[in-house]
């Protein structure tokens, strides 16, 4: 768990640790929080913080009886939303799946700190990951001293979770090599973890949940067996379905963002914004956003976080070494960058679409212009 010494507010309901780059989704948004928690009259699950009603506002958003505005965390269908709470209130784990870029992770965090107020039992996928970061290992310099005890024993995040009632969360779950993803089985179906060398086992308390994020378009991808699959309630995150909604996502990240880099406040981005992610989903889709011009799609997924990147990226251009005003050439190096990802193929992709989309767009010249100069580097 981190500390810090001092908050500050940055935008209404939400606090900024002010020493940490990255608050915890229960510290940055610890005022939205209690505010919920103190206007819930609704039956809440045992150990739950927020009942299933309160939990999807603060997802979704909204503005309590006292006034408190509740910022949205996800933009996208309700019922997605209400599903996955509905689900973390039953013995089912929750899967969420969807392609790169669909905000898994941070669904999954801020559904954590509203039901537990905790989102850091957290287990990172990667094709290392071993047993022990999922069931428990050993601090062996007692163990050689003692030999295996409580003492000695070193608990995993879903061991802690099941233990103290709360939620626990699996990154990347399908990253993880299959025999390990396995280990889960036990976990989600009898809500048991045996620890044979102490001729013991841990039995989840009421509150124990387990949300995993998955992604199958990756390349290192590891397919979850039947047995596991069964254990999850499978909840597909969308990409952004209109072009207001993307627009709308990555201009308030990349806002929050701003803030915890201390960037400069600088006029409306919004047009670039719209640029970028009016590029990013053309591509993405294969076709112009009037349908006329079929496209050929490059290598990489084009995800909305990649979108927040690379207008972020512009902004610290903007402000550190142009004008204070974001303009197409700060942008046009990290959308070159998040475009061509093979230079073989990417490349070639890129410069079709400039010079038979961008280029023929009347009031997009400065755009092309940008983009054609970062191309040229």
């Amino acid at each position: 768990m981190s500390t810090s010494l001092s908050t500050s507010p940055s935008s209404p309901g939400t606090e900024q640790t002010a020493a940490v780059l990255r608050p915890h989704a229960e510290t940055a948004y610890a005022v939205e929080l209690a505010a919920l928690a103190a206007a819930d009259d609704r039956p809440r699950p045992e150990r739950w913080r927020l009942s299933p009603w309160a939990v999807s506002t603060y997802l979704l958003g909204g503005t309590l009886p006292d006034g408190t505005v509740v910022t949205p965390k996800y933009v996208g269908p309700r019922r997605i939303v209400e599903v996955a709470v509905t689900t973390l209130a039953t013995d089912r784990a929750l899967l969420l799946l969807g392609v790169p870029g669909t905000a898994k992770t941070w669904v999954s965090e801020h559904l954590a700190a509203a039901v537990s107020g905790d989102s850091t039992l957290l287990v990172q996928g990667t094709a290392g990951t071993p047993e022990e970061a999922i069931r428990y290992g050993w601090n062996y310099a007692r163990l050689l001293a003692e030999g295996p005890s409580r003492a000695a024993l070193v608990p995993s995040p879903v061991l802690r979770a099941m233990a103290e009632g709360k939620t626990a969360r699996v990154e990347e779950l399908t990253r993880i090599p299959a025999d390990v993803q396995d280990t889960l089985i036990t976990i989600l179906s009898e809500k048991t973890l045996p620890i044979p060398e102490l001729g013991e086992e841990v039995q989840a308390v009421r509150g124990f949940n387990l949300i995993a994020t998955a992604n199958d378009r990756d390349r290192g991808v590891n397919e979850l067996s039947s047995a596991l699959r069964r254990r999850f309630n499978t909840v597909v995150l969308p990409l952004p379905a209109t072009l207001d909604d993307e627009v709308a996502i990555v201009a308030r990240r990349v806002a929050e963002l701003g803030r915890s880099l201390d960037l400069p406040e600088l006029p409306s981005a919004l047009t670039e914004i719209q640029r970028v992610v009016t590029v990013f989903r053309e591509l993405r889709e294969g076709v112009t956003a009037d349908g006329r011009t079929k496209l050929k799609s490059p290598s990489g997924t084009l995800s909305t976080a990649e979108a927040i990147s690379v207008v972020t990226s512009g902004l610290a251009l903007a402000a550190h070494f142009g004008d204070g005003q974001l303009r197409a050439a700060d942008v046009a190096a990290g959308l070159l960058g998040a475009v061509v990802r093979d230079p073989a193929t990417d490349r070639l992709v890129w410069q079709e679409y400039l010079e038979s989309v961008v280029r023929e767009r009347a009031d997009w010249k400065d755009f092309y212009r940008g983009c054609r100069d970062a191309a040229a580097l």
